[in-house]
């Protein structure tokens, strides 16, 4: 599986331009996760130097990814023509998502379990109620 993963606010916490502190458990999940043998993308806002930095911060602590900011590692990005930034990844985790950035045990439990997240808050005993007019649940919190 490839799965896209952003910097910023996921794997450190947000104080770009400045690299955060590391997200509890971020890096020992993803590297998890690639020793699986999933395909990991850096996909970040960050670039030239920003990116660098970022991608070196990663790789002291051993995370190493297949591709950064691109979909694989030969990609070639041109200046002079237009390219669309989206990766093509089977997952993206990112702290914009809607409810927020899950704790990274339940992103693995998500990914390497394949469970969704509402059978996970259901397994913890928090309570999900479905709204029986637009047949969607919601979580108390």
């Amino acid at each position: 599986m490839t799965i896209a993963v952003d910097f910023d606010g996921t794997i450190v916490t947000h104080e770009y331009p400045n690299i955060g502190k590391e997200i509890p458990f971020a890096v020992q999940t993803l590297k998890m996760l690639a020793a699986e043998g999933h395909n990991l993308i850096l996909w970040s806002v960050r670039e030239g130097s920003l990116l660098e930095d970022a991608v070196k911060w990663c790789s002291e602590r051993g995370l190493e990814f297949y591709a950064v900011n691109k979909d694989y590692p030969e990609e070639e990005i041109s200046k002079n023509i237009k390219y669309s930034r989206k990766i093509k990844a089977d997952i993206w985790i990112d702290d914009r998502n809607v409810g927020g950035l899950p704790d990274w045990g339940t992103i693995y439990q998500i990914i390497s379990e394949k469970k969704t997240y509402e059978e996970i808050m259901m397994e913890c005993g928090i309570p999900i109620r479905e709204d029986k007019k637009r047949k969607t649940f919601w979580w108390p919190f």
